[in-house]
């Protein structure tokens, strides 16, 4: 046997590939990590106790649909990242758009008011705790992230460890978002950044460990 009758006969035994286990491993991921998200933030935040008079306005919809979006964008960019050989593509755009749209919001929010209450619409009152409560509530999410990823072989763990960080910390910013008190965009644009900055950091720098094959 030659060669090339060995790669024939290996090729025509091959099992065939399952189109569907990236789509099925990341929804299962992304359900089990909102679902355990949103029980952590029932037991120990709870919701906000005017949500059912604050969900009539459409701030409140533009405020879930930020989280919503970087979900979607960083969806996109990890599966990509999570298979190897495949490029990030326009991936990066589904990330950069929202939080572009969202900090152009907040500096026209920002110079539209007086000096003097810039900092009340940046700070809010719940600065101090909004980017670690979204830290801490993106952990279920960035373990079944990262579980998802881990089985599909990616070959740039760091790259892919940061966008799977994202992915889990939108994750639980959606969420969150439910118990968050701030309705201002220049409260979303920087401690809704930040809190889903570090799991995104943590990714990358945990990634080459904990996503090698």
């Amino acid at each position: 046997m030659n060669t090339n009758e060995l790669i024939d006969m290996l090729a025509s035994h091959a099992p065939a590939v399952d189109r569907r286990v990236v789509a099925r491993r990341f929804t299962l991921a992304i359900a089990v990590g909102l679902l355990l998200g949103l029980l952590g933030l029932l037991v120990f935040l709870g919701i906000r106790p005017d949500l059912a008079e604050v969900a009539r306005t459409p701030l409140f919809w533009l405020k879930l649909a930020f989280p919503a979006s970087l979900l979607g964008g960083s969806l996109w960019m990890t599966a990509r990242l999570a298979r190897p050989g495949m490029p990030v593509g326009a991936s990066w755009a589904a990330v950069a758009t929202p939080l572009t749209i969202v900090w152009l919001a907040a500096l026209g929010l920002l110079f539209s008011v007086s000096s003097g209450s810039r900092h009340i619409l940046v700070l809010g009152e719940t600065w101090r705790t909004c980017p670690v409560n979204i830290a801490l509530l993106s952990i279920p999410a960035f373990v079944s992230v990262f579980w998802a990823i881990r089985g599909l072989a990616p070959t740039r763990p760091r790259l892919a460890g940061a966008a799977g960080g994202l992915l889990a910390s939108s994750t639980a910013t959606l969420a969150y978002s439910l118990h968050c008190p701030e309705m201002s965009v220049a409260f979303w644009a920087v401690w809704y950044v930040l809190g889903m900055a570090v799991p995104s950091a943590i990714g990358a720098l945990l990634g080459p460990r904990l996503l090698r094959w």
